[in-house]
């Protein structure tokens, strides 16, 4: 790879970490607030050498007249991802004075959105830990869709090109140049956090709880500021969780299309459509189950199994109760929930729900073709052919989607977990879901326990399932290093 290239790529990366350097200022602002004043000298520290590292990478200047080609995206995406959970693991190590590596874990798991946490005792907490914590998620959510949008459909990884092909928000063309879009996005994911902040203030949340509960909602993250998590709080504040954690599930861009005067564009949308289906029967029939088998009046069981099924689908992580005492049916469902993940082009994970539609109309042209084979049956998905290169990539991701969760659960197995703890914690890694099954990991437990091998590779779970798994393995191969 050219130096000039590196160089460019160099100076990107120093952008994100003075503008992360310059974002440590708001958990500053709240130890004040709070009176800790005491502990912000360890965000002072993290934020200087965050800082010094920035201003270090961008010296050199930006080369003139050097574009990124896009197999170069392939290193900023994943550089950018692994630097700023370096730097961002400071504070957390400083502050909490826990072991880098377990900073490093929950920053790992809070830019992914995923979730999972080493820390508990957050009630009694530092509030400037828990703003952070908060931060991470929420600065983690906006940037996916931004890489969403914007780098890996140019990239055609891991079945994003279908996104890009098939929804009628890009080949429609929503807006004729992308920082508009970009622009767009910000705006509505920023009017989204502040009204989850308004809603969770009148739900009965303080204002420093409800600030951190809208970052981490919207974002589908999932990280709270009580070890009892939505627990904590009333019905009320467990309904505007459900539509925060739908809202972020949905595509930004669909949004775009909305705003811009487009109103059916959601509601015309397959993807949408059938993730808003299935969410509601999920949780109308498993509410009908619980409040059958459980003393809850039934809209206390629709209200709790509501709230447990979309953060596991949207892969938010949020619990309300530890769901696996509920038998082994509802262990079960809530493992294969962990898989579906919400909308492309959203701020969830997990395999995306228009994978699973795309492999019905598969079957389904399939078992036609069988039953006439020689008839010419169109393959289409919200309106457009499903060609060759879609069908490959779609393949290709859940393909080693697969092979990715089963690598990383041998590893754990080899490490000395449990079958459950090592099944369920790679499968809730690589799909960002948070909180695994089980009594060490599961939605009443958290991840403080593992060795930190364990901690390493599921960091590296979470890193892959975030940038789409592709993304990263193409950096291992000796062919994109040769040119």
């Amino acid at each position: 790879m050219a130096l000039p290239t590196l160089r460019i790529i160099g100076f990107i990366l120093g952008i994100f970490l003075i503008t992360l350097a310059i974002g440590m200022v708001l958990p500053m602002l709240t130890l004040v607030i709070y009176e800790h004043s005491h502990e912000i000298e360890s965000f002072v520290w993290a934020s200087m050498i965050t800082l010094s590292a920035g201003i270090a990478l961008i010296l050199p200047g930006r080369p003139e007249q050097v574009q990124l080609r896009p197999r170069d995206m392939y290193l900023l995406t994943t550089a950018s991802w692994v630097i700023v959970c370096v730097f961002a693991a400071l504070p957390l190590n400083l502050l909490q004075n826990i072991s880098y590596t377990d900073a490093f874990f929950e920053t790992m798991s809070g830019i992914t959105t995923t979730g999972s946490t080493v820390l508990s005792g957050l009630d009694s907490a530092s509030p400037g830990l828990l703003m952070w914590r908060s931060m991470q998620q929420w600065l983690g959510g906006i940037g996916f869709i931004g890489m969403a949008v914007a780098i890996l459909p140019l990239l055609r990884v891991g079945g994003m090109r279908l996104f890009q092909t098939e929804s009628s928000d890009w080949s429609e063309k929503v807006m004729p140049r992308s920082h508009m879009v970009a622009k767009y996005i910000v705006t509505i994911y920023v009017g989204f956090t502040l009204l989850g902040i308004l809603a969770y203030r009148m739900s009965g949340m303080s204002w420093f709880d409800a600030i951190n509960h809208s970052m981490t909602s919207i974002s589908t993250g999932g990280y709270s500021t009580s070890d009892a998590s939505m627990g904590k709080f009333g019905p009320a504040a467990h309904w505007v969780c459900i539509v925060l954690m739908v809202l972020g599930s949905l595509p930004f861009t669909l949004y775009v299309s909305t705003l811009r005067g487009n109103h059916q564009a959601l509601l015309r949308d397959h993807q949408v459509r059938g993730f808003l289906l299935m969410l509601s029967l999920t949780c109308l029939l498993f509410g009908l189950w619980l409040w059958l088998h459980s003393d809850h009046r039934f809209l206390d069981a629709l209200r709790i199994v509501t709230l447990n099924v979309v953060s596991v689908v949207s892969t938010t992580g949020y619990a309300l109760g530890d769901y696996t005492q509920w038998g082994g049916i509802a262990v079960m469902l809530f493992f294969y929930l962990t898989f579906v993940g919400g909308c492309s082009g959203s701020t969830s994970g997990g395999l995306k729900i228009f994978r699973f539609q795309v492999a019905y109309v598969l079957l389904k042209a399939s078992i036609r073709q069988l039953i006439h084979p020689r008839a010419v049956i169109k393959q289409q998905y919200n309106g457009h052919n499903l060609d060759e290169e879609i069908v490959r990539s779609i393949l290709t991701f859940s393909f080693f989607f697969t092979i990715t969760i089963g690598a990383v659960a041998l590893g754990l197995s080899f490490i000395g977990l449990d079958l459950i703890t090592a099944l369920t914690g790679a499968a809730t890694a690589v799909c960002n879901v948070g909180p695994g099954l089980g009594t060490i990991i599961g939605p009443a437990g958290n991840f403080a326990s593992l060795p930190d091998a364990a901690k390493w590779l599921l960091s590296i779970g979470m890193l892959l399932g975030r940038l789409e798994i592709i993304t990263v393995l193409v950096l291992l191969t000796p062919t994109f290093w040769k040119h």
